[in-house]
């Protein structure tokens, strides 16, 4: 995905992303349902991204076509996906699952164990993948055109017993609608949203000297108090830095030129 997709992508994820805080599965649920309709309907996904339709036209007939059948919050998402601009109809589709995917993963992130929890996700669908890799006969069940989702879904889970809700949704969405890939190619994918959200538990911390002890307590508080999550800290010995101080959290950059939030911080490093 790449250009206007790409943009409207990254928009997407932004205006997701203080849902999720109260979020529930369901609205991975409910967004991987909008997508099973999508693709099973070609001439939907271009009438949805058709640029010479109106956009009240195009949000009348999401609307329409979701009317009943998925949660206000799953709609929500949807109709501002549909609002956006994108290249092609299969980006649609794949924005939505992004979208639903990282949905998941931020329910699995928030029960309480954080980072932790990724750890685990992200080790459960790696099991899964290496499972089914090793095994010619897996890999050949769940590519069966003739099993239906649910055997599929069930032969999967069976890979991976102790697999939590979140994992389960994720590998029964990737057997069930591989969307052209291989099951274990698309659990990759998924992977990969997980290590994108654990990037947000991680600060990678440049200043032009090293830190004593205290020091490093003193940031890691301001941190901690700035973001709102237990961060792991990362020090990075950058003399050349202007402003003595540089912060990466996952997308967010926050540099010298954020003096209103980095003062408090440079207030702690103070020797």
């Amino acid at each position: 995905m790449a250009g206007v997709s790409s943009k409207s992508l990254a928009a997407a994820l932004e205006s997701l992303e203080p849902k999720l805080a109260t979020a529930s599965i369901a609205l991975a649920q409910d967004l991987f349902a909008i997508l099973e309709v999508l693709d099973s309907n070609a001439g939907l996904r271009r009438a949805l991204i058709d640029p010479t339709r109106e956009s009240a036209d195009k949000s009348a007939l999401a609307t329409k076509l979701l009317a009943g059948k998925v949660g206000a919050q799953a709609q929500s998402v949807f109709l501002d996906l549909v609002a956006s601009r994108w290249s092609d109809a299969r980006d649609l589709g794949d924005a939505l699952e992004v979208l639903a995917a990282t949905s998941a993963i931020a329910v699995a992130e928030g029960q309480g164990g954080g980072s932790a929890n990724l750890d685990a996700l992200e080790e459960e669908l790696f099991t899964f993948i290496r499972v089914v890799g090793s095994s010619h006969d897996l890999q050949r069940a769940l590519d069966d055109g003739q099993a239906t989702a649910a055997a599929k879904g069930a032969l999967a889970l069976k890979v991976v017993p102790l697999a939590s809700p979140v994992s389960a949704l994720l590998i029964r969405q990737a057997v069930a609608a591989p969307r052209g890939l291989k099951p274990t190619a698309l659990v990759q994918r998924f992977v990969e949203l997980v290590a994108k959200r654990q990037q947000r538990w991680i600060a990678y911390v440049s200043v032009t000297r090293d830190l004593s002890v205290e020091q490093l307590n003193r940031l890691q508080a301001g941190l901690n108090n700035l973001y709102g999550r237990d961060l792991k800290i990362n020090v990075n010995i950058d003399p050349t830095l202007v402003g003595g101080i540089k912060v990466v959290v996952g997308d967010e950059v926050v540099d010298a030129s954020a003096a209103t939030r980095l003062s408090d911080l440079r207030r702690r490093l103070a020797v």
